[in-house]
Order: structure tokens, then C-alpha cells, then sequence
């Protein structure tokens, strides 16, 4: 007969695992995202759009909403990429 406390025990690390390599996977993405903005700003000047674009972050957001299929909120969501969001423009400043 099985522990189930060993059973959880060996499930939370598995689980544990999994999430480590999700935030790697995050990171790398955010970076991914984030050569991206800083591309997009370089190309700003040369057809005379400002740097800040309150439409296109409301973009953003109705995106996520689409594309949200839970358990996260939508405003879980649109709290974590204004945070995002706050740090690219950081970046590119």
C-alpha cells in the first residue's frame, strides 16, 4: 500500500518541475517580446508615430481577453501585462 503523503509529496515536486520550466519559457518569451518593442520603436520615427500609444495597449488587452481560457481572470490579466507593459516602455526609454 501507498503513502499518500508520499504520492503528494513526489506530485508537488513534478508539478514543482513543470512550473520551473514554464518561467523559463516565460522568460524567454518576455525577452522574446520585449526585441520586439524595441524594434517597433526604432521604426516609430521613420513614419512619425509617437512613442506611447494608449489605442494600440487597449489592443493589448482586448487580445488577452480573447485569447484568455482561465483558470487566470481577465483582470488578473490585464494587471499582469500593465506591469509588462510598464517595464517595456522602461526599456525603451
Amino acid at each position: 500500500m501507498t503513502d499518500p503523503s508520499n504520492d503528494a509529496q513526489q506530485r508537488i515536486g513534478e508539478l514543482r518541475t513543470g512550473i520551473d520550466e514554464l518561467d523559463c519559457r516565460i522568460v524567454k518569451l518576455l525577452n522574446e517580446r520585449a526585441a520586439k518593442a524595441l524594434e517597433i520603436r526604432g521604426l516609430k520615427p521613420q513614419v512619425h508615430w509617437g512613442l506611447y500609444d494608449p489605442k494600440r495597449e487597449e489592443e493589448i488587452f482586448e487580445n488577452l481577453n480573447k485569447c484568455n481560457e482561465g483558470p487566470l481572470y481577465g483582470d488578473n490579466l490585464r494587471e499582469i501585462y500593465e506591469a509588462i507593459l510598464h517595464v517595456m516602455k522602461e526599456l525603451q526609454g
